[in-house]
């Protein structure tokens, strides 16, 4: 993933909301919509969403628009218990600790998946699905000359698994290491 432009850089694109419920983006100077967003915040740009009345930040509201939209076009990634519980600590005396949490297990979560891409990268190469890819054909070709009269030998089979299985056992190692 690219770098991240933050507020740090001096790039926080600012967006305006207007009544009629429409986006502007300052930055290209053209209208936008939540999905638009969406890929903003996957891209990593920052930004922030202003009331364009009222000078108020609203970020906070869209970016819940955005997920309550998700989840309604049946990309649900929210389970139900956790957004029981969530709902659950309104108004809880831990309130406060919630959102410092949360951010701290996304941060670590975040990082963890990046350990798992690295590891994957490094056991099978810069490109891991081309490399499983191959893996795959080369497997279905061997499948489909078992089925050919005398396409190799049985010794030559066995070998071959032999290395398969090494190999796995390699990548569930480096994956241990991580």
């Amino acid at each position: 993933m690219a770098k991240s432009k933050t507020a740090a850089d001096g790039d926080v694109v600012t967006i305006k909301k207007y009544a009629n419920r429409r986006l502007y983006d300052t930055e290209r100077s053209c209208y936008i919509t939540l999905d638009d967003l969406g890929a903003m915040v996957r891209d990593g740009r920052d930004f922030r969403v202003v009331d364009a009345k009222s000078g108020e930040d609203i970020t906070h509201n869209v970016l819940t628009q955005i997920i309550m939209d998700t989840e309604t076009k049946g990309e649900t990634l929210l389970p139900v218990n956790f957004l029981r519980h969530l709902i659950g600590l309104y108004g809880d005396k831990m309130q406060s600790m919630v959102p410092q949490y949360l951010e701290a297990s996304m941060t670590a979560f975040r990082k963890n998946q990046q350990d798992v891409r690295s590891a994957l990268e490094g056991a099978l190469g810069a490109n891991p699905l081309a490399e499983i890819t191959r893996r795959n054909l080369e497997m279905f070709q061997q499948a489909a000359g078992a089925f050919i009269p005398g396409a190799g030998s049985a010794k030559a089979k066995d070998a071959e698994i032999a290395a398969l299985k090494a190999e796995i056992a390699e990548l569930k190692a480096a994956l241990a290491r991580k």
